[in-house]
């Protein structure tokens, strides 16, 4: 035989051999459920939802006091010192602050307990009374968790806001619930007392910075109808006048959490005890190796019920957390000094947790970082990845030639939980590039953040796991979108949560809780989540579509916003993104906040003389490099052609909390953002091209 057919055909011989079959790994099951008929699916380990992980542990203040018990001498909560605060002044004018911050102080979980039962017996000797709420309306810090179970140990219903929230928003919420006792940081201060005077039932307020009651904000000053105290104030007045603990029950509401909201007014989701716990206690079930060697990075909203959950695993597992912002998140985030640490630089966690835009920001870094260091070392990492995912693929030469170098060149294995849907290219490049191992996950507030999450084991993208052993997920015919339960290849349809983990409904708000939520003849409550979503043979969910962000074009074509979003994200030149359609109207448009390393380095680039990024973003020739950059991405994603932009306006200032066009956790607020760029959004449909 000749020699050179021999050596093409052996290596094509061996890979075939080799290679990945087609064979899956049940990690869902079908189940019959009751309520609406649908399609339904469990966990494949757990017969039935469980509800705790712990004999006899029936309550998030219990879990905490055994965990704190049991590593009582090992680190708990880290938090760096502020060694100094600078001005820096760009050449453009504007100022920015930059921060210098220390190494990590730690305390133990034992020191952590003491200083929870003092805060709790400060409480009661304050004047906080039985049945009365608290609010804490702060940044994620360690004080935060100490205040939630210092309520929790008083059987204090809290009910939590973020600290990006607006004046409207925070009234509603303060004012709705009848919080008498608000615990805040030194600038959430500053806002309650502008407004003051609209808030009827406040008596308290514990402001946890020491220096927020010393420069100048006392509420005698501002004629305000409450006391203020610090933190550290309250810890000793407990300290001095030790109080009995009034412990919850399981059923009793633990959090009011109040949604940041795309749309309209903030509503409050009340979780119970058990709710929180049938979470926590499903996530630690599936989530592998994780305990007291890891350090967990905290620097998502408190306020957010996916950090709230993290944290509560994190205890129960005795792990270290350290506390971050995101906007000193790394070493070149916004906030930090040139040359000093980032948190995660200084912390080096084991694990975190993450939302997909903060995700798209890591890519879109890795990428401008390899790319600055010229086109050998990009051509380099370019050949490392595409190995790297040739052996994920199951290529028998990419496995064999880098897949080991790979896996141990770009950093240790990092193993971070996920909160929303990640798009399948951003998933993939940080599974590859940063070698960590991902879990992404599906939930909402109104189900304690539970839902589905995939295993350790499960290399898949686009997927957001299997049920979770706290839920069933039920799919549910949806005739006018055309989703059913009968389609093939799979079953489709809108997403329904049963289980332990969903919550009592919406605070003050009847109509819409027997809108979304539902009990079943067997006792079982479920949520209608509005998402649609479709079973992969081995019963992992993946959420293809969402019922309010679907327009019909004039031509009867069906546009999934969200869907077209998630797609287009991927683009380079994307920092932001929202697509509009219009029912009049046979094409989409969509307004870009630009991302001004790669629109400024393509404009070097090409020679294209600009001012500043505004004047950049008003160039014609950035808009079609823009669109043009879409249509690739479009096409990679397989979007239809109805489902592309076919005009876009880029926009230089970026969407944050603070601007309020988006959520806390990232997620724009369509309503808010087609309200403020409606001139621009009529503009696109009027222009010819």
């Amino acid at each position: 035989m000749n020699p050179y057919l021999v050596g093409l055909l052996v290596p094509i011989l061996i890979a075939f051999i080799f290679r990945k079959t087609k064979s899956y790994k049940r990690r869902g099951l079908p189940v019959n459920s009751g309520g609406e008929p649908g399609y339904a699916v469990r966990n494949a380990r757990f017969p039935s939802p469980i509800e705790t992980a712990w004999e006899g542990v029936s309550t998030i203040s219990g879990l905490f006091e055994i965990s704190c018990k049991k590593y009582s001498s090992n680190h708990f909560l880290g938090s760096r010192d502020l060694i100094s605060t600078e001005t820096e002044v760009t050449a453009d004018g504007r100022s920015f602050e930059k921060l210098h911050l220390g190494d990590y102080q730690w305390v133990s979980y034992g020191e952590v307990f003491d200083a929870v039962l003092t805060f709790s017996s400060g409480l009661a000797k304050l004047g906080h009374k039985k049945g009365e709420r608290a609010a804490i309306f702060a940044d994620t810090r360690a004080e935060w968790l100490i205040a939630l179970q210092g309520c929790f140990r008083r059987n204090i219903t809290v009910v939590t806001i973020y600290s990006s929230l607006g004046e409207e928003a925070l009234c509603h919420s303060l004012n709705e619930t009848e919080v008498t006792t608000v615990i805040c940081g030194h600038k959430e201060l500053k806002k309650l007392l502008d407004i003051s005077g609209q808030l009827v039932s406040v008596k308290r307020v514990i402001c946890i910075d020491d220096a927020g009651i010393s420069n100048g904000v006392s509420s005698e000053d501002r004629n305000t109808n409450w006391t203020t105290a610090s933190f550290s104030e309250v810890k000793r007045l407990g300290r001095e006048n030790p109080a009995e603990a009034d412990l919850p029950a399981s059923s009793d509401i633990a959090v009011i959490m109040y949604t940041s909201g795309s749309t309209g007014l903030p509503k409050g989701v009340m979780m119970s005890h058990g709710n929180i716990l049938a979470t926590v206690s499903a996530v630690i079930s599936i989530v592998p190796d994780i305990g007291v060697k890891d350090i967990y990075l905290a620097y998502l909203p408190l306020a957010h019920i996916l950090e709230l959950v993290a944290e509560n695993a994190m205890v129960a597992m005795g792990v270290a957390i350290g506390y971050g912002s995101p906007l000193t998140l790394t070493d070149t985030s916004n906030k930090i000094k040139r040359g000093t640490r980032g948190d995660a630089s200084a912390l080096r966690p084991t694990v975190m947790t993450a939302v997909p835009a903060i995700l798209d920001r890591v890519r879109d870094g890795v990428r401008k970082k390899v790319s600055a260091k010229g086109r050998f070392s990009k051509k380099l990492f370019d050949i490392a990845y595409g190995r790297k995912l040739s052996a994920i693929n199951g290529s028998w030469l990419g496995a064999w030639a880098l897949r080991r170098p790979c896996g141990t060149f770009w950093s240790r294995p990092l193993p971070p939980l996920w909160g929303a849907p990640l798009s399948g290219d951003t998933q993939r490049f940080i599974n590859i590039s940063l070698g960590a191992a991902i879990g992404q996950g599906y939930g909402l507030t109104e189900t304690c953040a539970g839902g589905t999450f995939s295993e350790a084991d499960d290399i898949s993208i686009g997927r957001v796991g299997a049920p979770l052993p706290c839920s069933f997920i039920k799919l549910i015919d949806w005739p006018e979108g055309g989703y059913l339960t009968s389609d093939s290849p799979m079953p489709r349809g809108e997403v329904v949560i049963g289980g332990p983990n969903v919550t009592a409904g919406y605070f003050k708000n009847e109509e819409k809780t027997r809108e979304v939520y539902k009990v079943d003849e067997k006792g079982m409550r479920w949520f209608c989540t509005g998402d649609i979503g479709q079973f992969h043979p081995d019963g992992c969910l993946e959420i293809i579509d969402r019922k309010k962000d679907i327009v019909k074009l004039q031509h009867g074509e069906y546009v999934s916003l969200g869907k077209v979003e998630a797609a287009l994200i991927a683009s380079p030149y994307v920092d932001s993104i929202m697509v509009h359609a219009d029912p009049f109207q046979s094409f989409c448009v969509a307004l870009i906040v630009a991302s001004p390393p790669a629109l400024e380095a393509w404009a070097h680039q090409r020679g294209l003389p600009f001012a500043d990024l505004p004047d950049l973003c008003r160039k014609r020739e950035a808009t079609t490099e823009v669109l043009s950059s879409l249509i690739k991405v479009g096409k990679s994603a397989r979007l239809e052609k109805f489902e592309m932009p076919a005009r876009l306006k880029l926009l230089a200032e970026p969407w944050t909390p603070e601007s309020g066009l988006v959520t806390a956790a990232l997620k724009i607020k369509r309503e808010v953002i087609k309200k403020m760029f409606s001139g621009d959004l009529a503009e696109l449909y009027s222009s010819s091209g």
